[in-house]
């Protein structure tokens, strides 16, 4: 469970200065080709990181995926134009590792009462 909880907080960080950095850099501009995707990764990261445990074990890993993919692609935006944009390489090395901890099942399986037991599934 302390995946669990360490993923809602990073979703809850990575959301939070997505947002702030749009106002930051004056990027609420229509001609802004990140504005709809980090938009998008802002509400499903807030989601996400709200839901109660058995929904946010789904929907934080795919939100995860989701922000990897965009800032990911920021990164390379920045690299094209010569840059290194240390935020989104960064944000982007953060969420993916998480997705793949959660879809891992790194920490999170459930309880060993939980689990069905291999004799009564022989029938």
């Amino acid at each position: 469970m302390r995946l669990l909880m360490w993923a809602r907080i990073a979703a809850a960080i990575l959301s939070l200065t997505t947002f702030v950095f749009l106002f930051l850099h004056d990027s609420w501009r229509s001609d802004n080709l990140f504005l709809v995707p980090d938009l998008i990764l802002i509400g499903a990261l807030a989601i996400a990181s709200a839901l109660p445990g058995r929904l946010a074990r789904v929907a934080l890993p795919v939100a995860f995926a989701y922000t990897g993919g965009v800032l990911a692609t920021s990164a390379s935006s920045y690299a094209v134009q010569g840059e290194f944009g240390l935020p989104s390489t960064v944000g982007a090395l953060t969420a993916i590792t998480l997705a793949v901890l959660l879809t891992s099942g790194g920490g999170m399986s459930a309880p060993a009462d939980n689990r069905p037991r291999v004799d009564s599934l022989a029938g």
